[in-house]
């Protein structure tokens, strides 16, 4: 995994800007210590940051095939075909890594090279016979990708702040930055970065630049079929599709270990992962998070119905990994926050966000690539929200069905609008699902909630997973996000889905007589977090210095009162403000990092 970025103009000389290409290549050091690369003319100049995990040697970039130049950020699960493809079309390869592949597939294909690949990208290719420069995302949104289009100048890179550093691109946010901050972060809707200046190429789009014209196109969509096989066969499909996802995202010439939580998903991944290693005559890592004295304080719920650490022994054991369970201090995951938020650029996931953040720091001692089990719960029905009818078939966003709480804390009339914002974007992307006249009340109710777990929720977490694990110079990759498991779960009907009325029914079922009884049939818990009340006494008190602080507009947008009565009783929230995970004290934790993101990048609210 690299980070990427470049800048094209028509007036400006980029030979001459030395400085600015260098801290814009600094900004990505995370993402990719090993290597530094830069392609630059007058016009155009592209930069890339390596962590070298295939083919160290031939892989380096910016890498240049006649009249093209790639900057690359991915893995293709598929480089293997593409390549035999295109030497049946003449072409011939220097290196084994997948970014030349990349390269000469655009060079062939143009933008039908996008629907040639399977894997994990972001990229860019520069034409310097058209002068055209072209942007690619992966069709889930995996690797990040943003850009600005400002002053003459058109910008893109891996992360938000590194497009800050270029002049005339400004941290002002208007209003609808602030509803997507406060009535629907962290989540945010898909294209968007927050920031009035910049942009996010969405998920599964292309974009030209040219002239100083951009047109962006989709190369790929979730589209309604009709399902034709029986139940058998899609037990079969479904584990032999996973089962080929896991396997090829195993690749690597760098170590590799697995994310394994004691639950379903990363049991799966890890088990599938074993086998392979032992076939080899080695060992897989396996590695889970915890918190100190977590047990003293764990408090079950219809969300968390039960520990992680109690089954995490049990899988380790049965697949024979070498398991390394990593427990996390709470002052410190609370002091992370801070990392947390400037590696995101945006007030993020609170603790959710600064453990994974604090965890991949520690798995990166010893590793350099990771699979992790991200996303099931999205495609095969996991969630609560799935299976409980009243939640079901509500009009709102399932993990943050009402905006009460969240305008409780806001001063009254911040943002008159933030209820009315929030519909709408709900009812654009439910508008956007793709039926078939046939479906019935619940399988159209769950292709529109596919949708809107794909879009926002997944988003969510994707992000999370990428900038946490690629600030600890970590790649993470996350195969059931594997398109082909994507298309296939939109059109499995939800009976067949949630097969004996269970979460993810079918994928346990396909799996059951891999793993233990205990782990296929376990009731599902999401990822672990903090219930220890020395992170909530942290959290108040960098709250508390954060509202202190004058030199920001925050203090002004909140209601203190409320702010007051949370730190007082981190239980005042009646539901929580997003997801699973966010309650009293995460709320608090997220007026932190919305405090710790004005001051880093500057924000300047318009």
């Amino acid at each position: 995994m690299c980070g990427i970025a470049g800048m094209l103009s028509a007036t400006a000389d980029f030979t001459k800007e030395a400085s600015l290409i260098e801290s814009i290549s600094e900004s990505l050091k995370m993402r990719g210590p090993d290597e530094r690369g830069e392609f630059t003319k007058p016009y155009i100049s592209l930069i890339h940051r390596r962590l070298c995990v295939i083919d160290p040697e031939g892989g380096k970039q910016p890498m240049t095939f006649g009249k093209y130049t790639i900057a690359y950020n991915g893995e293709i699960y598929n480089t293997d075909e593409v390549r035999r493809e295109l030497i049946a079309k003449g072409h011939s390869f220097n290196t084994h890594c997948d970014t030349e592949v990349v390269l000469k597939a655009y060079a062939q294909w143009k933008e039908g090279c996008c629907e040639k690949l399977n894997g994990i990208f972001a990229f860019a290719v520069w034409d310097d016979g058209e002068r055209e420069l072209f942007l690619c995302r992966d069709r889930i949104g995996v690797k990040p990708l943003y850009y600005a289009h400002r002053g003459g100048t058109f910008a893109f890179a891996s992360r938000i702040k590194s497009l800050l550093l270029i002049p005339r691109i400004t941290a002002e946010v208007d209003e609808n930055g602030l509803n997507e901050i406060f009535m629907l972060g962290p989540a945010k809707p898909v294209g968007s970065a927050v920031f009035r200046d910049i942009k996010e190429l969405p998920p599964a789009a292309y974009m030209k630049v040219k002239n100083g014209r951009a047109e962006i196109k989709n190369y790929w969509k979730l589209e309604a079929k009709p399902f034709d096989e029986t139940e058998e066969e899609c037990l079969r499909h479904t584990k032999e599709l996973v089962s080929d996802a896991i396997t090829r995202q195993l690749v690597s010439d760098a170590p590799l270990c697995t994310f394994l939580s004691g639950g379903l998903d990363s049991s799966i991944i890890s088990k599938i992962a074993a086998d392979s290693y032992r076939g080899q005559g080695r060992t897989l890592n396996t590695y889970s998070v915890d918190y100190v004295d977590n047990d003293k304080y764990f408090k079950t719920s219809l969300f968390q119905p039960n520990k992680d650490s109690d089954y995490i022994d049990l899988i380790s054991g049965a697949i024979g990994s070498r398991h390394s369970n990593i427990v996390l201090e709470n002052t410190a995951v609370a002091q992370a926050l801070a990392d947390s938020t400037f590696a995101r650029n945006l007030p993020g996931f609170t603790d959710v966000d600064s453990s994974l953040l604090l965890f991949c720091r520690e798995v990166k001692k010893e590793q350099t690539v990771a699979l992790s089990g991200e996303c099931a719960d999205e495609i095969f029905g996991g969630y609560p929200w799935y299976h409980n009818k009243e939640i079901l078939f509500e009009e709102t966003f399932p993990w943050s069905r009402s905006t009460a709480v969240r305008q409780s804390i806001l001063r009254d009339g911040l943002l008159k609008n933030g209820e009315e914002f929030a519909h709408a974007e709900y009812l654009k992307t439910v508008k956007k699902t793709s039926c078939l006249e046939t479906d019935g009340k619940t399988d159209r109710r769950m292709r529109e909630m596919f949708v809107l777990n794909l879009d926002w929720f997944m988003q969510t977490l994707l992000v999370r997973k990428d900038v946490m694990s690629m600030e600890s110079s970590l790649e993470v990759r996350v195969p059931f996000c594997d398109y082909r498991i994507v298309e296939y779960a939109y059109n499995m009907p939800w009976s067949i889905k949630a097969y004996g009325g269970r979460e993810k029914g079918i994928l346990r079922k396909a799996f059951e007589n891999d793993l233990p009884d205990e782990i296929v049939w376990r009731k599902k818990s999401p990822y672990p977090k903090t219930h220890n009340p020395v992170y909530f006494a942290e959290v108040c008190k960098m709250a508390r210095a954060a509202l202190a602080d004058g030199s920001t507009p925050l203090p002004e947008m909140l209601n203190m009162s409320k702010i007051n009565e949370l730190m007082q009783n981190p239980d005042a929230l009646s539901v929580p403000w997003y997801g699973q995970l966010m309650r009293g004290p995460q709320v608090l934790a997220y007026i932190v990092q919305i405090y710790l993101w004005i001051k880093d990048c500057g924000v300047v609210f318009v």
